[in-house]
């Protein structure tokens, strides 16, 4: 196996533009992810159970089906019932709706760990519940469970690659199209490998430190 220095030079500025892609469709599901999350886990505290019980019912029925599938429903069916998005549209939608079923669970874990006495607080100073949610209960759940919140989004990173298989033109396509018109396969993969863990390496590591500073 020889690498070929002038393949590798010629396809950096398409790896580039593939990642610029990347991250975009990581960091606008990550977006979706964050706050569908966020939404799911107050809606399964809710005391009304109209509310809750369907709720679950999507949150699993979601978790339980591959990505894949998600994504490839999304892009082939939903344009049957005159529903259309964009490649890329597609792509993050299934990567944010996929990813929140389990940040509501990292939410839900978050909001269990806050200390009675702040609901017990907030009832004696008779605070209405939207303040107790976002002023009291939220800023002190969410602040623990940004480290798990983080590993996620390297997940939806190293999941992002799927998008190829519906045409968005991320790292993954720019190589497989670099591969086909040129034979050389061996440069453009080995580069995408590489850039992604030039990336998900450095940001699991700062998550841990993240996680020992939010732990003190």
């Amino acid at each position: 196996m020889n690498w070929n220095w002038d393949v590798a030079r010629d396809f950096l500025p398409e790896l580039l533009d593939g990642l610029l892609i990347t991250l975009e469709a990581t960091a606008l599901g990550s977006l979706l992810s964050f706050t569908l999350g966020l939404v799911w886990a107050m809606a399964l505290r809710s005391p009304t159970r109209l509310v809750r019980w369907p709720v679950a019912g999507v949150v699993e029925f979601i978790r339980n089906t591959p990505l894949l599938v998600q994504l490839f429903f999304f892009y082939y069916v939903l344009p049957t019932w005159d529903i259309t998005f964009s490649a890329l549209t597609t792509g993050v939608i299934a990567l944010g709706l996929h990813y929140s079923t389990y940040t509501a669970e990292v939410y839900r874990a978050g909001i269990d760990g806050v200390p009675q006495g702040q609901w017990e607080a907030a009832i004696a100073l008779s605070l209405p519940k939207h303040r107790t949610w976002f002023a009291v209960i939220l800023p002190q759940a969410i602040r623990r469970v940004v480290p798990a919140l983080g590993n996620y989004v390297i997940a939806m990173l190293k999941d992002s690659p799927l998008l190829a298989l519906i045409g968005v033109v991320d790292m993954l396509q720019t190589a497989r199209a670099e591969g086909a018109s040129s034979f050389q396969y061996v440069e453009p993969y080995t580069m995408v490998g590489v850039a992604f863990i030039l990336i998900a390496y450095p940001a699991s590591l700062l998550l841990r430190v993240l996680e020992r500073r939010l732990g003190h």
